[in-house]
C-alpha cells in the first residue's frame, strides 16, 4: 500500500479500508443490467426493441427493430435511459431491448 491512500470506514467490518477497495467493492455489488437475451449491458451500447411499444403521453408508437444508439445505465438494473429522434426522456425497460 502506498502512504498516500485514503482510507474509509466500513461500518460491516469494523475497519479502516483504502478507499479504492470500497469502491471495487460497490462496483462488484452492483446489479448487472442485462436485455431479454440475458446479455450484459453497459453505457453506450445500442440495442433493438424486440417488440412495438407505445410511449406513454404521446401518441407514438415505437414499432419493433427500431435502434437505439447510446443508452446510458441507471440506478434501477431494470432500466435504461435512451435518446430517441421523435422521444426526449425515454426510459425503457431492459426486457423489452435487445443488444445489438
Amino acid at each position: 500500500m502506498s502512504g498516500n491512500d485514503d482510507y474509509v470506514y466500513d461500518e460491516a467490518s469494523g475497519e479502516w479500508r483504502p478507499a479504492s477497495e470500497m469502491a471495487a467493492a460497490a462496483e462488484a455489488a452492483r446489479p448487472v443490467a442485462r436485455d431479454a437475451s440475458g446479455h450484459a449491458l453497459a453505457d453506450g451500447d445500442a440495442v433493438t426493441l424486440i417488440k412495438d411499444l407505445k410511449v406513454k403521453g404521446t401518441n407514438t408508437t415505437l414499432k419493433q427493430g427500431t435502434l437505439i444508439r447510446s443508452i446510458r445505465l441507471t440506478d434501477d438494473p431494470e432500466l435504461i435511459d435512451c435518446k430517441h429522434d421523435s422521444i426526449k426522456g425515454l426510459v425503457l425497460r431492459t426486457e423489452f431491448v435487445r443488444k445489438r
